[in-house]
């Protein structure tokens, strides 16, 4: 054979061959396990920019046209670390997390409502920063300094801001999905920004022990269901208009909605103590959520995730992470579901690693066998998930905490409605509070208008997949 056709040939294989690495992990060990997660982690904070001179803390970078990223996705992000913290007792990132999660609370409400971002504000973007907060609490990630906003009072303080915007005029409840009137999607009502305030009703209730949480949580949920956004085979659809008294319901589905009310549904049982009527709840969501979302035992996007094309947005290709963590997590919360949601995880979890390569790179598509080349901090933070899930199989892994059992967050049941009550008080959420709420938010309203006018002709807020540019809603 001629040497030059010999050195093409071997050129040839050693490409083919990376080509076909993949990430070096036994699913078996946790050692092997926690190497790749670290591996993995680090790819994922490489996109991460705020701690450079200039850089804003906290965020990733963005919003579009600035960068992939919007607001919300630097809290679920945090939220990820948070976990990865808990599952592998690193802490290299800790203070990089716990920096980022206090400059962004938006002082001085502390509620996750930055002025930066509040001309472009949903309630499921807010929410997502509070769940990070409460799972700090709950896994009593390093408390701030005693003069920043601490987990449990950051939490709280989207509660109630949310609570207080309850809105009973349209649809008989629910959550609108974003908060600034002049927005498009402010005539949207929403499962995810409902399901989140649900979720943080459900842990806040199991938390602090206080019912008003879990009255709301309740009030939550059976909103959803008796709109029809949660229909009687468990399937969870995207939202509808208030002004069609949301009747005119959008059947997208999104796996991260669905994980969502399961997490909060495994908090209301165990809050409950295995209550019959959370336990169906929670059987039923979980055993469709897996039938919808894991077919052949793989996560898959459904709605942005074709057989021929990936239409997701930058949003989208997150959620496999949400989906992964939150359906763990749920087997603490109810070990007798562990039999059924542990196995396909596993499943997944070995398909999502094919989609990795040596050095940490992650893809999207996990159905491949192989890596697929569509990168980004979203399929980090999937991969990252997805190790997570399996972890919870392999060493013990603390079980969320309460202020019984060992949890060392401060709260303040008032926060984020301009009252200051005793941090140990965990007073009924009142008429009185909701009140407060409405007139600063009135207020902030009257004074930024001008702003919004401008600021918010649908840039950053619009359609979703070529209609809605934000991406977690869809009209």
């Amino acid at each position: 054979m001629a040497p030059s056709l010999l050195k093409t040939l071997l050129v040839a294989v050693a490409c083919a061959s990376t080509a076909s690495a993949q990430i070096d992990v036994d699913l078996t060990s946790s050692t092997s396990v926690k190497n790749a997660m670290a591996t993995i982690a680090h790819n994922l904070l490489s996109y991460y920019k705020g701690n450079l001179s200039g850089m804003t803390p906290g965020i990733l970078p963005g919003p579009p046209p600035n960068g992939d990223y919007y607001w919300w996705e630097g809290g679920a992000m945090w939220g990820t670390m948070v976990d990865y913290w808990l599952y592998t007792g690193d802490t290299s990132y800790n203070p990089t997390a716990e920096y980022a999660m206090v400059y962004q609370a938006g002082p001085p409400a502390n509620s996750y409502e930055p002025a930066n971002w509040t001309a472009s504000l949903g309630n499921d973007d807010q929410g997502f920063w509070g769940m990070t907060a409460m799972l700090a609490a709950e896994s009593n990630f390093q408390n701030p300094p005693e003069k920043d906003p601490q987990w449990l009072a950051l939490a709280q303080a989207v509660f109630n801001t949310q609570a207080a915007r309850w809105d009973t005029q349209y649809c008989n409840g629910g959550l609108r999905w974003q908060i600034p009137l002049s927005n498009n999607g402010y005539d949207y009502k929403n499962s995810i920004a409902n399901g989140i305030f649900f979720n943080l009703g459900a842990r806040l209730a199991r938390y602090t022990g206080n019912d008003s949480y879990a009255h709301w949580a309740e009030t939550a949920y059976n909103w959803t269901a008796d709109v029809g956004y949660i229909d009687s085979s468990f399937n969870i659809y995207d939202g509808a208009h208030v002004e069609h008294n949301c009747t005119d319901i959008n059947k997208a589905q999104f796996s991260y909605t669905a994980a969502a009310f399961i997490q909060g549904a495994g908090f209301m049982y165990n809050y409950t103590n295995g209550s019959a009527l959370w336990g169906q709840r929670l059987t039923s969501l979980t055993n469709r959520t897996l039938d919808v979302f894991f077919p052949n035992g793989i996560a898959v996007e459904l709605a942005c995730e074709l057989p021929t094309s990936i239409q997701c947005t930058p949003d989208m290709l997150s959620y496999k992470c949400y989906l992964h963590r939150w359906l763990a997590q749920v087997t603490q919360m109810a070990p007798f579901l562990a039999p059924t949601i542990l196995p396909v995880l596993k499943t997944s979890t070995q398909a999502a690693m094919k989609n990795c390569n040596p050095d940490g790179t992650c893809g999207f598509r996990w159905t491949t066998g192989s890596y697929d080349g569509l990168t980004g901090a979203g399929q980090e933070m999937n991969a990252l998930g997805a190790l997570m899930s399996v972890m919870i199989t392999l060493e013990p892994v603390k079980a969320a905490l309460t202020n019984l059992t060992g949890g060392t967050s401060v709260g303040n049941a008032a926060a984020g409605v301009g009252s200051t009550v005793s941090a140990t008080t965990y007073g009924p959420i009142t008429a009185g509070d909701r009140a407060g709420a409405s007139i600063l938010t009135i207020l902030i309203i009257s004074g930024i208008v001008s702003m919004l006018v401008w600021m918010s002709t649908g840039e950053g807020e619009g359609f979703r997949l070529g209609l809605f540019g934000k991406g977690k809603g869809m009209l």
